[in-house]
């Protein structure tokens, strides 16, 4: 009898073998589970693309279906069945006829494996950031004018730096990111997305299972661009009518050849929906940039010796005045307190920044204001569910279950051959236990059947399919 489970999880995994090679739609796609990452390669027409995602990632894609459907109601006050509505009238005749087709394939993919999702759950699941956090607060402020303003918690998400020239080993490219969000998203946040499309650049990225694009943004292509970010803390504004953010993010990063490339497309229709810091890079340039890309106004840094930083603070005067409520002067805050750590990296790393120094960053946990390590929201790995302020920027109450939850490192010379470093759990090497935290924390106990353990995984070194 002990054996039973073995054989069925053999028969199982028999099946899938089976049913791939009988399936041409999967001839060229493949999974690899290493180091708490799932590794997935997707190839070739935009249908098929989606159908493998689809049919790869069908018990993960479920699974974190049914986590929204649980924390979007706590966290925007409106259910899975709202936002299907608003996709359907506002957002699925905006999408590109490719992605329309990717989204599809997807549903096929889960149908073939009896899971029953239609376009409306995954463009959903695809773009719940800038729907619960932007499109909410919009529509609460457009029906009680003043409302959303006067507390508008928009939140600030990663730590990221993108630098060339003088501040690299190199002089070439170095670029890394660490994701913050909620934890019970977080530990889902974990595939490795080699997509091989019929047109455009190919691409190598960290993403959620059935996404379309990377989300927290880490991508590096065929074409040399690279491409992080982290969000504008505290933004608001929101155009319904406009042309969803992971749309843009996904066509930027297929299409774009160039920086100029990047910033026309993701400034074209922009929605204002998950207002992001972008910091990109373009390899056979040597030159990176900053695009502050807010719904009105979209300030641009360009450079060929420096080094941009990222932890959710605003830099222009004129964006912060007009379309946030983020305070650039409070120094106990998140994003600022980061920021003060970063300009000291910054200066401490300036000539060694590759990937190996990438990664000491990327897992820093030692805050300027207090002169000492600490597990704390003021720090570039930071955590929040130990933390006793909690966030309140981000409305994010004391030891809330979020922070820095995986990190990536790629330089010019890695990206040349589609690789970069990966690191599942916080890069500073913290465990996350969720039995002795909802012990602790019993008021976030409601999360228990979705939030498991995330411990700190080894970093990993991931190559696209040859």
């Amino acid at each position: 009898m002990r054996k039973l489970p073995a054989l069925l999880t053999a028969l199982l995994l028999t099946t899938t073998v089976f049913s791939q090679q009988k399936n041409p739609r999967l001839a060229n796609a493949s999974r690899e589970d290493k180091n708490g990452w799932i590794y997935v390669h997707l190839e070739g027409s935009p249908g098929d693309i989606g159908f493998q995602n689809g049919f790869l990632l069908c018990a993960e894609i479920d699974d974190l279906i049914r986590a929204m459907k649980l924390v979007l109601p706590h966290e925007s006050g409106k259910d899975w069945a709202f936002y299907r509505e608003f996709v359907k009238r506002a957002f699925w005749d905006k999408i590109d006829k490719e992605y329309q087709d990717e989204i599809t394939g997807i549903t096929e993919g889960l149908k073939l494996k009896g899971y029953h999702y239609d376009v409306y759950d995954l463009v959903v699941m695809n773009g719940y950031i800038e729907l619960s956090q932007y499109y909410v607060p919009w529509l609460a402020e457009k029906k009680h004018p003043g409302s959303a303003a006067a507390n508008n918690k928009a939140p600030g998400n990663c730590s990221a730096f993108i630098a060339t020239g003088s501040y690299t080993a190199d002089g070439q490219i170095a670029m890394g990111h660490n994701n913050w969000t909620d934890y019970v998203y977080g530990e889902r946040w974990n595939i490795i997305a080699d997509i091989v499309p019929q047109t455009g650049n190919r691409l190598f990225m960290d993403m959620m299972p059935g996404f379309i694009h990377s989300g927290d943004d880490f991508v590096i292509t065929s074409s040399g661009i690279l491409i992080t970010e982290t969000t504008i803390t505290q933004f608001k504004g929101f155009d319904e009518k406009a042309i969803p953010e992971f749309v843009r993010a996904r066509k930027a990063a297929q299409y774009s050849n160039s920086i100029d490339d990047f910033i026309q497309i993701m400034t074209t229709g922009d929605n204002g929906g998950y207002a992001n810091d972008w910091l990109v890079g373009d390899t056979k340039t040597n030159e990176i940039a900053r695009l502050e890309l807010g719904l009105k106004n979209h300030p641009v840094w360009r450079t060929k010796d420096g080094i941009y930083t990222g932890s959710n603070f605003p830099l222009d005067a004129k964006l912060i005045k007009e379309e946030t409520t983020f305070d650039p002067a409070d120094s106990t805050n998140s994003p600022n307190s980061r920021r003060r750590r970063w300009e000291q990296l910054a200066s401490d790393y300036k000539g060694k920044l590759d990937a190996e120094t990438g990664k000491t960053i990327e897992g820093d946990s030692y805050n300027e204001l207090t002169k000492a390590k600490e597990a704390s929201r003021c720090v570039i790995a930071g955590r929040i569910d130990t933390d006793p302020k909690g966030c309140p920027e981000w409305d994010w109450g004391p030891y809330f279950p979020g922070g820095t939850v995986q990190g990536k490192v790629t330089t010019a010379a890695l990206a040349k051959d589609l690789k970069f470093w990966a690191h599942m759990g916080n890069p500073n090497g913290d465990d996350f236990l969720a039995s002795p935290f909802f012990t602790a924390h019993p008021e976030y106990q409601w999360e228990s059947r979705y939030l498991h353990d995330m411990k700190a995984q080894p970093w990993t070194l991931f190559t696209a399919k040859k």
